[in-house]
């Protein structure tokens, strides 16, 4: 539930960054090779399902729901830390890492915009 006009802002851009990284997972799933011998649809599936977890909520402006993806991210962009090093800087990897790290700053943004107002 969103507490005021701000929160709308906030929460756009959140939305806009979690659809960013849902999309970059994708996209380096394929790009530059897929892995051989393994199935496309497990990678992918292990890759968004802990993301694609929180879609309701995160449309929906739930804060409670942003408070967990924040957790989620945290995982997600150690791993694209990770591995835009041992990649050397790789395109893939640091657009994660940077898109991973805008996601968790504007979801604590928005938790702190959308917070509820004391009577």
């Amino acid at each position: 539930m969103l507490k005021n006009p701000k929160a709308r802002n906030t929460a756009r851009l959140t939305l806009f960054l979690y659809v960013a990284v849902l999309v970059t997972l994708v996209v380096t799933t394929f790009y530059p090779a897929p892995v051989e011998g393994v199935s496309i649809a497990l990678i992918l599936t292990v890759k968004l399902l802990p993301l694609l977890a929180f879609a309701v909520p995160v449309f929906l402006g739930n804060n409670r729901g942003y408070i967990w993806l924040a957790f989620v991210v945290i995982f997600y962009f150690t791993q694209a830390v990770v591995s835009a090093w041992l990649s050397e800087g790789a395109a893939g990897p640091v657009t994660l890492t940077v898109l991973t790290l805008l996601l968790f700053i504007m979801a604590m943004v928005h938790l702190k915009v959308n917070r509820p107002i004391p009577e």
